[in-house]
């Protein structure tokens, strides 16, 4: 498409969790970390938030590019809006298991047992990974805490990992649910980029990518997509590619603040859309000075925030822009 005219040899700004160009930020370098640790010292039951967007399947699939898959066993789901049968025969067949035994949760939960056993043996440490979690049904969340009651007296026999929005979290908080959050031995969340870490997350990927950002977007534009992102890696993925295929459409490069403020009106990326409409959420991930903040409490969003509204009352080095070199 427009991978020649900008020299690039693919496309930078893809929304699949390649984690090729996963961009560690320090609360994803923490996640990372925990999702690790989590697997390799069977914690029991480690939980990933953050809002849609913020890299959590990216991250899920780097952890496990990065462990030896002779070494672990990892069943992975991202469609968990199962029935309680459906779940079992899920688990009956990633862990190979007879087919029958997924019609009785005794035989099931024997059979399994069996089977961690033996993985335990072999020193392969199996994992169960839930994406999307806050959709799990409270049925599945109830055999969930089943699972993560198999152990020996020394260690968990199976490592599990809960990824999902915020809405996961509350849904732990519900006092039928106590017993599941008491399991929990890890916790991790990933939290939208800043200015400096937009600038970065899109230099990073273009350089993967085999181009140079300050090529191909001004700094005024990159100032413009934290802007209308808040910070939230997905959005700045949709934005920069639509940018590219629109600038690549006049022939003109680099991308400019123009073309990204049209891409966000093509896609309706105002301020409050991108963050979910209230006031309260738009001041927490999106960092302002505090007379901008001030105006988001009472209401007042102004069509696009100045790019000093950006800056007011932020401590940051001298060459703020550095990474464009």
């Amino acid at each position: 498409m427009y991978e020649s005219f900008f020299g690039l040899v693919s496309r930078p700004f893809d929304l699949t969790p390649d984690p090729r160009y996963l961009f560690l930020t320090p609360s994803h370098r923490e996640a990372l970390s925990n999702l690790e640790y989590g697997i390799t010292a069977r914690t029991g039951v480690t939980v990933l938030v953050g809002e849609a967007g913020t890299g959590k399947t990216t991250l899920i699939r780097a952890t496990l590019e990065a462990r030896d898959r002779a070494k672990t066993n990892a069943i992975y789901l991202n469609n968990p809006t199962l029935t309680r049968s459906e779940f079992l025969e899920f688990l009956a067949d990633r862990f190979e298991l007879a087919r029958e035994v997924a019609a009785s949760k005794t035989m099931l939960l024997r059979e399994l047992e069996t089977v961690l056993l033996d993985l335990l043996r072999r020193d392969v440490t199996p994992a169960l990974i839930i994406d999307e979690a806050q959709s799990l049904p409270y049925e599945l969340l109830e055999e969930i805490r089943l699972l993560a009651n198999i152990e020996t007296p020394k260690e968990k026999l199976l490592p599990i990992i809960l990824a999902g929005q915020p809405e996961l979290a509350a849904r732990l908080n519900h006092p039928s649910l106590r017993q599941l959050k008491q399991r929990v031995g890890l916790r991790c969340e990933l939290r939208p980029l800043d200015l400096a870490e937009t600038g970065a997350y899109i230099t990073a990927r273009i350089k993967v990518a085999g181009g140079n950002a300050a090529e191909l977007f001004t700094r005024e534009a990159v100032m413009a997509i934290h802007e209308r992102s808040l910070g939230i890696p997905r959005v700045i993925s949709v934005i920069c590619h639509n940018s590219l295929i629109g600038a690549f459409a006049r022939g003109r490069k680099p991308v400019t603040t123009e073309t990204v403020i049209e891409v966000c009106r093509d896609f309706d990326l105002s301020q409050s859309a991108a963050a979910g409409g209230s006031a309260e959420r738009r001041d927490t991930v999106l960092t302002v000075g505090a007379p901008t903040a001030a105006k988001l409490k009472e209401g007042i969003t102004p069509p696009r925030l100045r790019a000093k509204d950006l800056f007011t009352g932020i401590a940051r080095p001298k060459r703020w822009y550095s990474f464009f070199e």
